[in-house]
């Protein structure tokens, strides 16, 4: 059986268990957080004036998508590279809410077959590796995701599904040129992009057809390089892919996280930052050149890349890591200070082997009573450190402040959790949150 017409097998048939569909709410409730928070950014409010009032539901999707994936506090898949949740979540609510008849249960099949499609191409075409050739594999895994999630509300049998499918992949597009290039036509290329996957699977049940081998063949290998894994295309990674997803625990790339999680364990046992001297951080080579380096004003994602800002910030200023826009001026003078005490390399042999389902940093803090070292695999957030309810509302919480006060937070979070059931209410209510702005 072609990958693709497995994928669809699963797509039109599954049924989600109590326990995922558990985990569904808690994702797309911390969806909503960043989706919500990123109308509060440069970028969201000139997507936001972007999107006309009376806009057709293929750009209300594409422009909810590029909201919520701007925000860099959703949720990835670490072995696949991929943020499916930014995604799926506003793509199948958006789309759920134009349904007639669309219930909890069909939103939420649509959610899993959305993030097991996304994730499933992302670690097939190995993401972690292809993101350094310049494919952002979000970007080219989008159309495939939002097609699943669609043909699921639309309910297509499997053989229509996989020509949505099918349609979506010959649709997918690798990048859009430097990662941390500081464009807003970034996201919308990004929100364009998973529209085009509720376009596929509209032509499949209008009965366009495509080549459901594609995937099989030698189109990828010959067009963009790329020999995807066809047992893990057609098959998964073993357990739900959503499952397998980390939430972010603040808002930055999440390369430097592991590093950042160290120091600010280090700094939990007693060391102030005061009295440090000098950092010495390993990350994975792979991350090297996109971690380690300055930050330059008006460029947020400069900032939200670079680990020397990120781990200043985790010492001297913690509650400007929950703050999506980034710094509206120049650095002060004690965070640059900080950041040339920090000094990043690439090391293989220490931190390679689980590569990539977890991307572990080793720390060293020096200062004059000695050195204290910490090795972080997993991040708060990760499957190994789950979050749960409680821990989402706190994040919720901060990354909103610039849109709700805390009573409202936590109503909306409350809501979010039940996003299920009501997809056109809470789409509209995040409509007017950011028309606030």
């Amino acid at each position: 059986m072609p990958a693709i017409e497995a994928i669809a097998e699963f797509v039109a048939g599954h049924r989600p268990d109590a326990p995922l569909v558990d985990q569904v709410r808690l994702h797309v409730a911390d969806t909503i957080g960043a989706w919500i928070a990123a109308a509060r950014t440069r970028e969201g409010r000139a997507l936001i004036g972007f999107r006309p009032e009376d806009a057709p539901l293929f750009d209300r999707v594409a422009n909810h998508c590029a909201l919520a994936r701007l925000s860099e506090v959703d949720d990835i898949h670490l072995a696949a590279m991929i943020t499916p949740g930014a995604i799926v979540v506003p793509a199948a609510m958006v789309m759920a809410s134009s349904l007639p008849g669309a219930d909890a249960g069909e939103l939420g099949a649509a959610i899993v077959a959305g993030y097991e499609a996304m994730i499933r191409l992302g670690a097939a075409i190995d993401g972690p590796t292809v993101l350094y050739r310049g494919i952002w594999p979000s970007y080219f895994a989008a159309p495939f995701g939002v097609a699943a999630a669609a043909a699921r509300l639309l309910r297509l049998d499997p053989e229509r599904t996989a020509h949505a499918l099918a349609t979506a992949l010959i649709m997918a597009t690798p990048g859009t040129g430097h990662h941390a290039a500081p464009t807003t036509a970034r996201w919308l290329a990004a929100g364009y992009a998973a529209a085009r996957g509720l376009q596929a699977a509209q032509a499949a049940q209008a009965g366009f057809t495509s080549d459901v081998r594609i995937a099989d063949g030698d189109f990828l290998r010959n067009v963009y390089g790329l020999a995807p894994d066809l047992g893990i295309l057609g098959a998964g990674l073993g357990a739900p892919a959503l499952a397998q997803v980390s939430f972010k625990p603040w808002c930055a790339a999440r390369q430097t996280m592991a590093a950042t999680q160290a120091l600010r364990e280090i700094l939990a046992d007693g060391v102030q930052p005061e009295s440090i001297a000098r950092i010495g951080v390993a990350v994975l080579p792979p991350h090297l050149r996109m971690i380690d380096h300055g930050v330059t004003p008006g460029d947020r994602f400069s900032y939200l890349t670079s680990l020397p800002y990120q781990m200043a910030v985790a010492a001297l200023e913690p509650d400007a890591a929950y703050e999506l826009g980034g710094p509206t001026g120049p650095l002060s003078h004690a965070l640059g200070r900080f950041m040339a005490n920090i000094k990043v390399r690439g090391e293989d042999a220490l931190l390679t082997a689980g590569y990539p389902r977890a991307w572990p940093a080793h720390v060293t803090v020096t200062t004059a009573s000695g050195r204290h070292e910490r090795t972080v695999t997993a991040v708060p957030g990760d499957p190994a450190r789950p979050f749960g309810a409680e821990e989402l509302r706190a994040k919720f919480r901060r990354v909103t402040a610039a849109a709700l006060d805390q009573a409202s937070a936590d109503a909306m979070f409350e809501r979010a959790l039940g996003a299920l059931g009501r997809p056109a209410e809470l789409v509209g209510e995040i409509e007017r949150i950011g028309n606030r702005g």
